[in-house]
């Protein structure tokens, strides 16, 4: 496994993240606990998730099998570098003024506190904002945030959907109050989805805060299953392949030639990034956990991304010059 820095600080993680959203809803707990197993056997140290994930009726779910997992021991908690989520609801929205979605002083405590029960953990790495909350001040989030880091209970603070202009925003507010901001920022960012590279991915390397992309594969598109079965989970997936075949299959094409897999090229593109810290494999089995390892081996040449880029055109460069003088 390689690692890097995580933004500008010295935390260290692997160039692969793993994701945990599949765990509980799709992936039964026995082998969650397999996959987890793995990661840290392969070098992977850097896990993600957030309090949504299990899905209704059972938000959390996630983090109660990490939580379970740590408590095995064997160390399992100290050899990881733990991520997770506040913004979504949790609870009764119409019983709860607060129970929806959204960021405030008291979510994040609330929230905070809850996590840490279900991890079984009495501090967190990195904490995300899930979503931007343009509703509520800066002056708050960072007090909140502040709070918790002089507690013990999070390290570093990062975002997840933001905007370019969100996170500049984030980062000059921190600024003005001498504290470090944002570490990381969690984006939607893929070969189907490259319109990141105008503006977030450019502010996010200016400003040391590192890209952690999520959906690499865009839901399994880009994962090379050109004939995934209608009328099952993947019938979405199924209409977009239809839509993209022509791309796909020159795609195919290409990484045949490579000697790699769809996936594998997929995701080492999204690491040539400089911007990138480490995409988030989500992998439902241990079998696709460990295809996924070989892309940290991969160097992609000028001549490959270039080839890439004609398949899969981004928007032009950053902004204004992909669209302007």
């Amino acid at each position: 496994m390689k690692y890097t820095s995580l933004g500008r600080t010295g935390l260290k993680v692997s160039r692969l993240c793993l994701g945990t959203m599949n765990f509980g809803p799709t992936t039964e707990e026995k082998e969650a606990f397999r996959i987890m197993d793995a990661a840290l056997d392969a070098g992977v140290n850097f896990f993600d998730t957030a309090n949504v994930y299990g899905g209704t009726p059972h938000r959390g779910w996630t983090e109660e099998i990490i939580g379970r997992w740590f408590a095995q021991g064997g160390g399992r908690r100290e050899k990881v570098v733990l991520a997770t989520k506040v913004y979504g609801g949790m609870g009764d929205a119409e019983k709860d003024q607060n129970g929806g979605a959204g960021l405030s002083a008291y979510k994040i405590r609330r929230h905070l506190e809850d996590s840490l029960r279900r991890l079984g953990t009495d501090h967190i790495e990195l904490y995300q904002m899930h979503h931007i909350d343009r509703n509520v001040s800066w002056d708050e989030l960072w007090n909140a945030f502040e709070i918790a880091q002089h507690q013990g209970k999070i390290g570093y603070v990062g975002s997840s959907n933001f905007a370019g202009r969100d996170l500049v925003k984030a980062q000059y507010e921190a600024k003005a109050g001498g504290r470090l901001g944002l570490v990381s920022e969690q984006h939607k960012y893929s070969l189907l989805c490259r319109l990141p590279e105008l503006e977030v991915l450019p502010a996010a390397e200016e400003l040391g805060i590192g890209v952690i992309p999520w959906s690499p594969l865009d839901g399994g598109v880009l994962g090379g299953n050109l004939n995934p079965q209608p009328g099952s989970r993947t019938a979405k997936q199924a209409e977009r392949v239809e839509k993209l075949r022509p791309q796909l299959e020159k795609f195919s094409k290409l990484c045949k030639e490579l000697g790699e897999s769809e996936a594998t090229i997929a995701l080492a593109w999204t690491l040539a990034n400089p911007a990138v810290t480490a995409p988030i494999i989500g992998p439902r089995t241990l079998e696709q956990f460990e295809e996924s390892l070989r892309v940290v081996e991969v160097e992609l040449t000028s001549d490959t991304l270039q080839a890439i880029d004609e398949i899969f055109p981004g928007p032009g460069g950053e902004a204004p010059r992909a669209y302007a003088w």
